[in-house]
């Protein structure tokens, strides 16, 4: 296959754009710079992109998108989160319906936050998108490819869980504490998480390029979620370490602000991948436990 990928430079596209290079496969990277060799050059921003670079593609991975845990939610974060998904996905969108030869699928970045924050029932791509901030940027997100799928294109919605890697994000963050014992659950611990392994994410999203009768919303997460006092207690377990030390509510409002903390560390989804496993994906790392001693070397 061709491909493009959006958010190369990432750690989830990072890893992507290595394993596609691995399989054989050709890849296209959009970067906001001077393009060299094997790359197209977009500015979301500017509304600009080498289209003619994209012609003739199979499918294309968007994964690019400021991250939403990297700030405390000010106004200014929260409006760079939201448009630097809703502008480079219709940027994209549109470029991609207008080509000559367009690519037979999309592959657009999503999020489990569509669900909510506040449910403890396991929910599946059938059901309604819940309330909070991150519910409302991945409807104005999903809705951006509109475009695409319009022109005919098989357009994805890849709603990601949290991916689990040592490499970066959320479980990058929390080792330092939990290696010298002094991790421990948020709050009561009782909020669901819906993870994924790295391996697992980059599989799920080469499967969803290459499955052509998968279309709309598709959950990227693991078939068996955990709560935040599971998720402690397991990689306390695999660090042979104590996690005896909760962070109360009042600490991670002080630090990330009252909305973050109840959206993004108290609240969580409990999201089952239905279409992924109906669509014949097995997973390498299922269970929490496996996919954290694997990542860890443990």
């Amino acid at each position: 296959m061709r491909v493009a990928v959006t958010g190369a430079s990432g750690l989830i596209g990072g890893e992507l754009v290595a394993e596609l290079g691995r399989q054989g496969h050709d890849v296209v990277r959009l970067v906001r710079r001077a393009a060299g060799a094997g790359e197209a050059a977009w500015d979301p921003v500017a509304g600009t992109v080498e289209a003619a670079k994209l012609e003739g593609l199979d499918g294309v991975v968007h994964l690019a998108g400021a991250g939403i845990g990297d700030h405390r939610w000010t106004d200014d974060h929260k409006r760079s989160v939201l448009d630097s998904r809703v502008k480079g996905t219709d940027l994209l969108a549109r470029t991609l319906a207008g080509l000559s030869a367009p690519p037979e699928v999309l592959v657009a970045g999503s999020a489990v936050g569509y669900y909510g924050f506040e449910s403890h029932e396991p929910v599946t791509e059938a059901d309604p998108r819940g309330r909070g901030f991150l519910a409302d940027v991945v409807v104005a997100w999903e809705g951006a490819a509109a475009p695409a799928a319009e022109a005919g294109i098989r357009v994805v919605h890849a709603r990601s869980g949290v991916v689990l890697t040592a490499k970066g994000g959320a479980l990058k963050k929390q080792l330092p504490a939990f290696k010298t014992g002094i991790g421990g659950r948020l709050g009561d611990g009782r909020q669901w998480l819906s993870w994924i392994s790295l391996d697992d994410e980059v599989a799920a999203l080469i499967h969803l390029l290459a499955t052509a009768d998968v279309r709309g919303a598709v959950n990227v997460t693991s078939p068996e979620p955990v709560t935040n006092r599971e998720f402690t207690a397991t990689l306390g377990r695999v660090l042979k370490r104590p996690t005896f030390l909760p962070v109360p509510t009042p600490a991670l409002h002080a630090l990330f602000g009252a909305e973050m903390t109840e959206e993004m560390l108290l609240g969580g989804q409990r999201v089952l991948p239905e279409v992924l496993r109906a669509s014949g994906f097995r997973f390498a790392h299922p269970l929490l436990e496996g996919a954290l001693r694997h990542t860890l070397g443990r």
